[in-house]
């Protein structure tokens, strides 16, 4: 009688594959002209395919929220966890991210668009000429980035939101996109309207729009509204491979603060970059 095989050891159940994580670098500290301090950019990585491929920039302003909980007052966005998720997606573009400090104090001046009587505001422009001029050209050399607009991306949350859509409007030859998320379209008396309105029309354009339903009890998300069918009386579609794309998201349980928008973020890259 033949010996009898020894019984295989069970096999081993497969886990999940984790998607590897990207790498953050510190790029340095930087000034605005004419705001006071330094800025802090950090960039964050997605793992792999930087050198094959050209992946798109996301400029994400008051960076000490972009990431970890260290450092936000009410946690972090955990961008970086959200655009490594979307990098392990087959046939997806993952973005690179780099975060912008504010200046605490200096804030509403360099997220501000406009003088603001007794309150500071009005340097926004040199906060976009600390991207267009130095920034932008230092990580485009260091990493394989999409040249132009289309590779171009800015975003924020509240004021960092409504600094983002001016940055849009105000440079549409360097930001193609803008990512405004609970923006503080109040600010100046709504002045954001009637400058949006002034501008041209730019040749390539994606925007997102989310409020929640619970900011300033209620009184955010109508102005969020307007400017989404501002933008739809001229042209932008919410469908479609056009030039002019938007996203208007109200959010019927968000509130104002970084727990919502870490949530509500993943479906804005999806809309940019998916």
């Amino acid at each position: 009688m033949p010996p009898r095989k020894p019984a295989s050891a069970p096999r081993a159940k497969r886990t999940p594959r984790t998607p590897p994580p990207g790498h953050r670098e510190e790029l340095g500290r930087f000034v605005i002209p004419g705001v006071p301090g330094t800025r802090r950019v950090r960039v964050h990585v997605p793992a792999g395919g930087t050198v094959k491929l050209q992946r798109p920039l996301l400029i994400l302003l008051d960076g000490q929220n972009a990431f970890d909980d260290a450092g936000s007052f009410a946690g972090g966005w955990h961008a970086h966890l959200a655009v490594d998720k979307q990098n392990a997606r087959r046939k997806v573009v993952a973005p690179v991210v780099m975060a912008i400090d504010h200046g605490n104090g200096h804030r509403i001046d360099e997220l501000g668009p406009w003088p603001l009587a007794g309150m500071g505001g009005g340097a926004t422009d040199g906060l976009l000429e600390l991207i267009s001029h130095t920034l932008l050209p230092i990580v485009h050399q260091r990493w394989r980035l999409m040249p132009g607009p289309a590779g171009h991306v800015i975003g924020g949350s509240s004021l960092g939101g409504l600094a983002a859509l001016y940055a849009h409007f105000r440079r549409p030859e360097v930001f193609g996109g803008a990512l405004c998320m609970s923006p503080s379209f109040w600010l100046a008396g709504g002045r954001i309207f009637d400058f949006v309105a002034a501008q041209t029309t730019p040749y390539q354009s994606r925007v997102y729009i989310d409020c929640g339903a619970r900011e300033a009890g209620g009184r955010m998300l109508p102005m969020a509204r307007e400017m989404a069918m501002q933008l739809a009386r001229r042209g932008w579609r919410s469908d479609g491979d056009g030039a002019l794309r938007l996203m208007w998201r109200p959010d019927s349980r968000g509130g104002h603060s970084e727990k919502h928008w870490r949530r509500r973020l993943p479906k804005a890259l999806k809309f940019f970059f998916g």
